[in-house]
């Protein structure tokens, strides 16, 4: 991780997943939120939390998502339902559901297809943020699976030359099943970074490297700059001759699939707490062997461990390496949190007169 966007130790407060797992169910509880909904949701927050994912944890979002269904603009109990169907797609209205929520139920759907067509594709429209995309992607593996998870996001990414947001952060994640080895787990934003690792960096006082973002007429700024609070995000690349073309094209790609082919409009349609999602399953037995499949994973797995590193590196990693380290370490460590969030954690619980526990 870029230094810019890693939490100090000094200014950390190490707590235990359990509690803080507990403590979000019973937030979530108390503003209307099922149990069964409400155990869902923590589980996404405090997995992000536990992968290192901390701009998808409980330090950005949790605080967001309780906003959102105080004011009303979230439904803490959502009448989501399939508006369109065929054998291997459906398409959701999630009824303003958080989708956190609504998501993963949207993969079991996928899942399902995919069992009985070998493809299974859901889009969901009408529907609120989805947490880390990974945790999505990653509901297909117990199922022997290929899982994608797609989110189309309010406008805050410049597209290439542009001087005003006209794209989502519009992250994208695969999951793939391995035999031996750890699956391969990939998402990333299609800007060049989350908009929360700079709100992360505005939090901890840090500079952004060059290329992040934009001024006010949309020119990158290609020198450290403090992370400010107000921001236009860069897409994938940064500059045209860096790339950032094709950050742009895959951000636009990522809304098609999940808003224009599901009506669901697109960025500058919506008020940016209302999403798009994509869910997909893959069933490798489909395809060929399952066993065949797993023991070519494992291959080209442990054919890109073996590349020789370059100068100053000790090894190559695969995708989701990083994530299962840290999901490691911080079971036993314990999470990082800024000392704001658990001061402002610790209010809220109070608030609501809930344990808190960390």
């Amino acid at each position: 991780m870029v230094e810019a966007f890693k939490l100090k130790e000094d200014d950390a407060v190490r707590v235990d997943a359990k509690p803080l797992r507990e403590a979000t169910t019973a937030l979530f509880v108390k503003l209307g939120v099922s149990e069964d909904d409400a155990v869902l949701a923590a589980d996404v927050l405090v997995t992000a939390d536990l992968r290192g994912v901390d701009s998808h944890g409980v330090s950005n979002m949790l605080k967001t998502y309780l906003d959102r269904y105080g004011d009303g603009t979230q439904n803490a109990n959502p009448n989501w339902r399939v508006v369109k169907e065929r054998a291997s797609i459906a398409n959701i209205d999630g009824d303003l559901g958080l989708g956190i929520i609504v998501a993963p139920k949207a993969m079991e759907i996928a899942v399902a297809k995919a069992r009985e067509t070998g493809v299974g594709v859901v889009t969901v429209t009408n529907c609120g943020h989805l947490g880390m995309a990974a945790y999505h992607a990653m509901l297909a593996l117990p199922h022997d699976m290929i899982g994608v998870c797609m989110t189309a996001a309010g406008a805050q990414v410049l597209p290439t030359f542009g001087r005003e947001p006209r794209l989502g952060t519009n992250p994208y994640a695969i999951a793939a099943p391995a035999g031996v080895e750890p699956a391969w787990v990939f998402d990333m934003a299609t800007s060049i970074v989350p908009v929360n690792k700079v709100r992360n960096a505005y939090r901890m006082g840090s500079t952004l490297p060059p290329g992040h973002i934009a001024d006010a007429e949309g020119r990158p700024i290609m020198e450290p700059v403090p992370a400010p609070k107000d921001f236009n995000l860069l897409p994938l690349g940064g500059t045209r001759e860096q790339g950032s073309h094709k950050g742009y094209g895959l951000a636009s790609a990522v809304e098609i699939l999940c808003s224009i082919m599901s009506g669901g409009g697109w960025a500058t349609t919506n008020p940016r707490w209302r999403f798009r999602h994509y869910l997909a399953a893959y069933d490798p037995e489909a395809f060929g062997e399952l066993a065949e499949f797993k023991a070519n994973m494992d291959g080209y797995i442990q054919d890109l461990r073996s590349t020789p590193p370059a100068p100053g590196h000790d090894r190559v990693l695969v995708a989701g390496d990083p994530e299962r380290e840290m999901f490691e370490e911080r079971t036993v460590k314990g999470i990082p949190l800024h000392r704001e969030v658990v001061d402002w954690f610790k209010a809220t619980c109070a608030e609501f007169d809930v344990f808190c526990g960390i």
